[in-house]
């Protein structure tokens, strides 16, 4: 006789991991195979799914197992969901009395509300477990009988994230859930010590995942209606299957046959992107980075990004804190990039850079910022493309140099204002170079009601869309961008049907305004195109106008 288990998702963020909707991490496909392989019936909720409706995890009694997977070793702003606090995880284990219960996750390596302070490792109260190192092989050796505890062995999880692919149907969002795959864990740098802030180096050096157990979860999961994938969780596509030191040189060849692979098991896949890629990486590896990134553009799907974790353009914050590039490595890592994938396929840049900034770190003084700044804006003046620039405060975890030597609180005001100029002069003359007015960007899922309606596509740090009408949540829909925000751009549905958009939405159209948008609502119907331009004039996006 089988028993009843429950995952509850608390969603994971690290360096080289992400698991907050849509996206669900490789961690709970694991323990749902771990979980069918003991006996268990595995069922799943988010956290998000337990604030909304606690009663979705009553009724759990003697012989039942409730495992909670969570912890974020990054800051982050989330649309898609929101993180389990410690606070709610401690709550949970207090109700949970009737079922065994385990937690397990980086949530292990402490806890911090956020950005700008330090995490706290403690003991969480209420569990009768805590699973320590990969939450699924930690799992599976407490099931059957030993410690829990357990490193990542891809001989043992490559079978259960097999076995568990089918859990995905069971997410909230799904069928627009994106599958963050594993290829590694562990870091290269580790040898030197890695990053003084980052979490990956507490994995050790690295260990690669084999293209045919990639190959294997991707059939899985897309026999269980997966068509969203990510390539993710890693901290270095380009170094995958690679070995030689601090920054291995990277291998075109096998980066082709692990995209070649997943497209084959999942032929009719709609997203396959990436994250983490190394500037430092690319700098010390010009031409076979140059190569291994023309095999991810024909691998994979449009409007990708590959995320730099630059952290500063202050070479002597760079030094203090054992980083990975120096800012004239990162500036010509962005145009190696641009070279590769800013060609556009149905609008959209292929392959652009993002860049992660953080703030708080050793050596840090007011120049810090300006240096930020001064790189910004050299990026800006080459006409380079930039998906996005993300800026954190730093969120030290005991085990990092971070945790003893920081700056944390010194420069809140510089930070503040430093932040407010990258979005006020950089973000938004950047997004209005990515995305120009006229761009359609397809299939946006509605995430957030209102008026505006917020979505995003499905994709790696897809852009925030704000459509002005009144939409439900999980609509679906194409549209063409009108304008620009900090961090967000404005888009009418497509095609754009002027004889039945309402007055707020009109006003949106390139050159038109709220006086013009009345005038063309009054005069409605049009007929034709050339009887609208009599109005409004030219808009710029009259290709995807309907009359």
């Amino acid at each position: 006789m089988t028993s009843n288990a429950l995952i509850i998702d608390g969603y994971v963020d690290e360096p080289a991991c992400l698991g907050v909707a849509p996206y669900i991490s490789p961690y709970i496909r694991e323990v749902a195979g771990v979980l069918s392989g003991h006996g268990y019936t595995p069922g799943y909720v988010t956290i998000d799914q337990v604030r909304s409706d606690p009663a979705l995890i009553a009724g759990h009694g003697r012989g039942d197992l409730v495992v909670i997977v969570a912890g974020l070793t990054v800051p982050g702003a989330y649309i898609g969901g929101k993180p389990a606090t410690l606070t709610e995880v401690q709550q949970l284990g207090t109700l949970l009395r009737g079922p065994k219960t385990a937690i397990g996750g980086p949530i292990a390596f402490g806890y911090a509300p956020g950005g700008g302070r330090k995490a706290v490792r403690q003991a969480i109260a209420g569990f009768d477990v805590t699973l320590s190192g990969s939450p699924a092989v930690a799992l599976d050796a407490w099931l059957s009988g030993g410690e829990p505890v357990g490193a990542a062995d891809y001989s043992l999880t490559d079978p259960w994230s097999v076995a568990g692919a089918g859990i995905i149907a069971r997410h909230p969002a799904f069928p627009y859930v994106m599958c963050e795959l594993e290829t590694a864990i562990g870091c290269s740098r580790a040898t030197v010590g890695g990053c003084s802030f980052c979490t990956e180096p507490f994995y050790g050096l690295p260990r690669y995942r084999s293209i045919e157990g990639v190959a294997e979860e991707v059939a899985a999961l897309r026999a269980a209606g997966a068509r969203h994938f990510r390539l993710g969780r890693q901290p270095d596509l380009l170094a995958y299957q690679s070995s030689g030191g601090e920054f291995p040189v990277p291998r075109p060849d096998v980066l082709g046959e692990l995209f070649s692979a997943v497209r084959e098991n999942a032929p009719d896949l709609l997203t396959l992107h990436i994250d983490n890629i190394n500037p430092g990486t690319i700098a010390r590896h010009e031409d076979a980075a140059r190569a291994a990134l023309a095999e991810i553009v024909a691998g994979h799907t449009p409007g990708d990004t590959a995320a730099f974790g630059m952290e500063t353009a202050d070479p002597e914050v760079v030094a203090a804190n054992n980083l990975k590039a120096m800012p004239d490595d990162v500036f010509r890592a962005i145009e190696v990039v641009n070279d590769v994938g800013a060609m556009r396929t149905g609008g959209i840049p292929e392959l652009l850079p993002g860049l992660n900034f953080i703030v708080g770190l050793a050596g840090e003084t007011p120049a810090t910022f300006d240096a930020n700044s001064a790189f910004l804006q050299r990026v800006l003046d080459a006409g380079l493309l930039v998906r996005r620039v993300n800026i954190r405060q730093v969120m030290p975890f005991e085990g990092t140099a971070a945790y003893e030597e920081n700056t944390l609180g010194a420069h809140d005001a510089r930070f503040r204002v430093f932040k407010e100029w990258a979005r006020t002069q950089f973000d938004e003359p950047m997004l209005r170079r990515v995305f120009p007015a006229g761009t359609v960007l397809r299939d946006i899922i509605i995430e957030i009601p209102g008026k505006p309606s917020f979505g995003r596509q499905m994709g790696s740090y897809p852009i925030l869309v704000g459509i002005p009408l009144e939409l439900r949540v999980g609509t679906v829909l194409d549209a063409v961008v009108v304008d620009w925000g900090m961090r967000s751009v404005t888009a009418l549905p497509c095609p754009v049907e002027v004889n039945t958009l309402p007055v707020a939405a009109l006003r949106w159209l390139p050159g038109v305004g709220k006086k013009r948008a009345a005038t063309i609502a009054a005069r409605r119907p049009f007929r034709s195109l050339e009887e609208f331009r009599e109005i409004a004039g030219e808009t710029g996006i009259e290709g995807v106008m309907k009359f």
